[in-house]
């Protein structure tokens, strides 16, 4: 898969970790930044890589900040982006299977990295299940003609 990363200042160095892993994993990155521990602008970040998954660019996306609240608060405000806040597997796990999330996000001060790459094998190898949830994403969607 073809996986857009971002992240803030706060989760600078889970981002790197999370390409690594990724890689190893046999995923393309596109990394589209922040590039450092100064502090920025998170949104710039979730915006930049919920975009590449809305446009088709990516597959999917990771983000991730100090607590993953504001990156995915910004990527849901692009049409056609349903990003998860993951704290366990098995959050990330129904998010993908119930909700059909093409983002994945999680806090850089909520989980330890090695929860941050079971959460994140857990939603890249689960399949959206469909059929009765399928019409409640489509009616999340209608909410903003996406």
């Amino acid at each position: 898969m073809k996986i857009s990363l971002g992240s803030d200042h706060a989760a600078y160095e889970y981002k790197q970790e999370i390409s690594e892993y990724l890689k190893e994993l046999g995923h393309q990155v596109v990394d589209f930044g922040t590039d450092s521990k100064d502090s920025c602008d998170y949104p710039k970040y979730a915006k930049a890589a919920a975009d590449a998954v809305a446009t088709g660019e990516c597959d999917c996306g990771i983000i991730m900040c100090g607590t993953g609240i504001g990156m995915s608060i910004t990527a849901n405000k692009v049409k056609g982006i349903r990003s998860a806040n993951c704290i366990t597997e098995e959050m990330a796990r129904l998010a993908r299977e119930h909700n059909n999330a093409n983002v994945l996000n999680f806090g850089a001060r909520l989980v330890s990295i090695d929860l941050a790459k079971k959460i994140t094998f857990a939603f890249l190898n689960t399949e959206f299940a469909g059929v009765r949830h399928e019409r409640r994403v489509n009616m999340i969607h209608d909410l903003t003609n996406c």
